[in-house]
C-alpha cells in the first residue's frame, strides 16, 4: 500500500499563514498602538494568550505522538485527539496557538492569521478528505461522518 502524506495540507496553509503571521508581528511591534484590542486590560489577554498557549501546546504534542504512531503503520487514527475531532493538528494551530499568540502580543492584526488559516484550512481539506477515503474506505467514511471537523469535543457522536 502506498503511504499517506505525512504533511497533509499544512503547506498550502503555511505558504499563506507563516508570511501574513510575520508581517502581523512586525507591523504589531513597529506599531502597537495601532493594532492593540481596544478596551480589554492587558492582563487579561495576557492570561488568556498563556492558557490558549499552554492547552495548543499540550493538544499539538499530543497529537504529534498519536500522529507518528499511526503513520508507522498507515493506520487511520480515531482515538486520542482524533477522538475529539478529524484535524486536531491544524485545530491546534487555529484555535488555540495563534489565537494565544495574539494574545500575548495585544494584537489583533496577528489575530486574524487564524482567520486566514481557518479560510485555507476550509479551501483545501477536501483534498486530504479524499486521499483518507481512498486509504480507509468504509472506516473513514464512518469516522468523518461522527466526528467533528475542527472543534475539539470530548465525546464522539454514536451512530
Amino acid at each position: 500500500m502506498e503511504k499517506l502524506n505525512f504533511l497533509g495540507i499544512g503547506p498550502k496553509i503555511g505558504m499563506v499563514a507563516i508570511p501574513f503571521l510575520a508581517a502581523a508581528i512586525t507591523l504589531s511591534v513597529i506599531y502597537p498602538q495601532v493594532f492593540q484590542f481596544p478596551s480589554i486590560p492587558y492582563i487579561i489577554l495576557l492570561i488568556a494568550g498563556i492558557i490558549f498557549l499552554g492547552v495548543g501546546l499540550v493538544f499539538y504534542a499530543f497529537t504529534v505522538r498519536h500522529l507518528l504512531k499511526g503513520l508507522k503503520g498507515t493506520k487511520l487514527m480515531t482515538s486520542g485527539p482524533y477522538a475529539m475531532c478529524k484535524n486536531p493538528l491544524y485545530a491546534s494551530m487555529i484555535l488555540f496557538l495563534l489565537p494565544g499568540l495574539a494574545f500575548v502580543l495585544n494584537s489583533w492584526l496577528v489575530l486574524i492569521t487564524s482567520f486566514l488559516a481557518y479560510l485555507m484550512f476550509k479551501t483545501q481539506i477536501k483534498a486530504e478528505y479524499q486521499e483518507m477515503d481512498k486509504f480507509f474506505g468504509e472506516e473513514w467514511k464512518t469516522y468523518h461522518r461522527e466526528t467533528p471537523e475542527l472543534m475539539p469535543t470530548l465525546k464522539r457522536k454514536k451512530k
